[in-house]
């Protein structure tokens, strides 16, 4: 499928470049080649090599005629501020259109010759033809663009107000929360510390009287008791030794 593009191109019509005439490009790209109209507001030219011309073309730069084309019309659809454009007089009596670009450190120079149109003015027709409708089109998207803009926009300060409005709501229900909140708990911690008197008086009511400490005094008690009853061991045991050597001299008389 084919498309188009026009652009203007600046001619420097001396070596020191200061002077430029524009000229002003039309061209049609198929898959295989391309057709050009040029014009510089009188004369027009055309240009439409052949699918075979351009197959050769593009085989000279071992490129692929699709690359070719491509690369071409980057240089044709706007010109570019590191190349170099000419369209010179040939010794035929046409005119040549070359750029310069750089490929791999290396400034390459491609050129087309063209030849005078049959009918200058239905060339200059077809050209300004496509410029108005491309600008009417572009008008109109323009239009288009500032519609939807303005109506992006009217929907932008709704979303806006909608926005500030649900925050201020936020803010009064977590205000309003926050209120309910701090009062319910003022109210359980009064609650609680009633609570914590009431337990505190019962304790304190409840508590049986302290028992006295007896534990001493019984130990006092029977460690007398003990004293009272027990008698000398030594004692004891001299007192029944006497009585067994009585009975034995008693028992050796008789």
């Amino acid at each position: 499928m084919e498309s188009y593009s026009c652009s203007k191109l600046l001619i420097p019509t001396d070596d020191t470049a200061k002077e430029q005439q524009p000229i002003f490009v039309k061209a049609t790209w198929f898959p295989t080649h391309f057709h050009i109209v040029i014009t510089d507001g009188l004369t027009a030219w055309l240009c439409h090599p052949s699918e075979e011309e351009v197959k050769q073309r593009a085989s000279q730069w071992d490129l692929p005629v699709s690359d070719y084309l491509q690369l071409s019309e980057r240089y044709l659809a706007l010109q570019q501020p590191r190349s170099i454009y000419a369209f010179d007089d040939t010794y035929d009596g046409h005119k040549r259109l070359s750029w310069t670009f750089e490929k791999e450190g290396m400034t390459l120079l491609w050129r087309w010759k063209c030849t005078e149109s049959p009918d200058s003015k239905k060339s200059n027709v077809e050209i300004f033809d496509f410029l108005m409708s491309s600008n009417i089109n572009l008008s109109d998207k323009v239009v288009g663009d500032n519609e939807l803009f303005e109506k992006m926009k009217v929907e932008a300060e709704k979303c806006l107000t909608q926005s500030e409005r649900i925050a201020n709501e936020r803010l009064e229900f977590e205000s309003e929360i926050y209120t309910k909140f701090l009062g319910v708990l003022n109210s359980k911690k009064s609650k609680l510390r009633e609570l914590r008197d009431k337990l505190s008086k019962q304790e304190n009511t409840e508590k049986p009287p302290q028992e006295e400490d007896t534990e001493n005094t019984d130990s006092f008690d029977e460690e007398s008791d003990y004293d009272k009853s027990d008698e000398d061991p030594q004692k004891d045991i001299t007192s029944s030794s006497r009585d067994v050597l009585t009975n034995n001299s008693s028992s050796k008389k008789n």
